[in-house]
Formats: C-alpha cells, sequence, structure tokens
C-alpha cells in the first residue's frame, strides 16, 4: 500500500481520479491561479494541451514515480468505463473547500479533457510508468 506523498506522513494512500485535476483548484487563489487559468479556453484543444502541461502535470510533479502510476492508473480505468461521468469532476464541493476553475457546465467534453491528460501524461511519465511496471505493485 502507498504511503502519502507528504513528507513525513505515514498514513496509506488512496489515489482518485479528483486528484488529478488538483492544478486547476482555485479555492482561495482565485485572484493568482484563477486569472491566470481563465485566460485559456479548455475547449479548445492547444489550450487545452497547454492548461495540462502547465498547470495539471506541474501540479503532480512532487508525486513519486509510483504515486503518478497509480493515478495513471485509475484514470486509465476510469477511461475504459465508458459511461463514466467526467463532467462530476469539475463539480464544486464547497463543503469540501473545492472549486475548479471552470465548471462542468464550461467543458464541452469532459472525457476528451481527461483523455488529453491521459495522452499527455503516458508521454511526459513514460520513464516513471515504465519503472513502476516493472515492478511489483503488491509490494508498495
Amino acid at each position: 500500500m502507498l504511503k502519502s506523498p507528504f513528507e513525513n506522513v505515514s498514513l496509506s494512500w488512496e489515489p482518485r481520479l479528483s486528484y488529478i485535476l488538483g492544478g486547476l483548484e482555485v479555492y482561495d487563489r482565485e485572484e493568482d491561479r484563477g486569472e491566470a487559468l481563465k485566460k485559456y479556453n479548455p475547449n479548445d484543444i492547444q489550450d487545452r494541451c497547454e492548461i495540462i502541461k502547465k498547470f495539471v502535470l506541474r501540479d503532480l510533479d512532487y508525486l513519486s514515480y509510483r504515486h503518478r502510476f497509480a493515478l495513471f492508473k485509475v484514470l486509465e480505468m476510469a477511461l475504459i468505463d465508458k459511461g463514466f461521468d467526467f463532467s462530476a469532476q469539475f463539480e464544486s464541493d464547497y463543503d469540501e473547500c473545492s472549486t475548479i476553475v471552470w465548471d462542468e457546465t464550461e467543458i464541452e467534453d469532459a472525457r476528451g479533457f481527461f483523455e488529453e491528460i491521459y495522452r499527455l501524461a503516458g508521454e511526459e511519465w513514460r520513464e516513471d510508468l515504465n519503472k513502476a511496471r516493472l515492478e511489483d505493485q503488491s509490494t508498495w
């Protein structure tokens, strides 16, 4: 079982699809991150790629190769499920102080957004993913 990626924390860590959009989280950061992100159109393929590279994947740089692999597998499983509702990942949860810069009504193709994350993460994390694949994940 993976441990939390944060230093000096020995709690177990369970990857969740929502973690992938952490770089788009703007709760209490509307003036800086929110303004920077609002310059992009998440429905334009070029802007979407920039958003993913600059904000989504960069925000996950703190993860180890094992954590990246586990998160990548969660995304892969969600993409395999043809009925999975990706738009729900963009919904704000004010009880949890969670606000994504664009809500579910502003993303025309939420599945496509996550497919692009999967493609770009697969490219950018290639070495990490290959390293993790060669290990026995049951020993983590």
